[in-house]
């Protein structure tokens, strides 16, 4: 699908604030209500749009731990990556899992309620047997930007 001007500018309204009213994302996007509500559906069913969240801010509901894990597999084959994608996406626990190009495999966001559970979800993730053959921690400190959307504006 080809996207102009007015659809990005759609994507970058609904990306900052997914519950915009109709009025005033066809204002944003300098078309009248209906043919803007129009574009917005043609851009979910196109599946541009994957869906709506709301960002919820979890330290106020508990306290909790993040922490990046680096880890290399200790065999490169399509079935060790698949073994151990499918073990990394059943656990809540894995927030986020990158596949990455250079010296490690994967790059994972961990979240825990503190690092004896993190360290249990390690232990757990070894004793699977997923291949794993090494892995670094980094607990997160502070976090300095944690944007959810995508910079829309950068795509024009």
């Amino acid at each position: 699908m080809k996207l102009d001007a007015i659809d990005l500018r759609i994507l970058e309204a609904v990306s900052r604030d997914g519950r915009i009213t109709k009025l005033r994302l066809a204002e944003i996007a300098g078309l009248s209500p209906t043919p803007c509500w129009l574009r917005l559906r043609k851009l979910e069913q196109a599946g541009i749009i994957a869906g709506y969240h709301a960002r919820i801010e979890p330290r106020k509901i508990a306290p909790f731990t993040s922490v990046i894990m680096e880890v290399s597999l200790a065999n490169h084959r399509q079935a060790d990556f698949e073994r151990f994608e499918r073990a990394v996406t059943a656990r809540p626990e894995v927030a986020a899992c990158w596949s990455v190009g250079g010296g490690v495999d994967y790059f994972l966001r961990v979240v825990a309620r503190d690092i004896d559970a993190y360290q249990r979800l390690v232990d757990e993730l070894l004793a699977a047997e997923i291949g794993i053959e090494r892995y670094f921690t980094y607990i997160v400190t502070r976090t300095v930007k944690d944007e959810p959307g995508f910079p829309v504006a950068l795509l024009g």
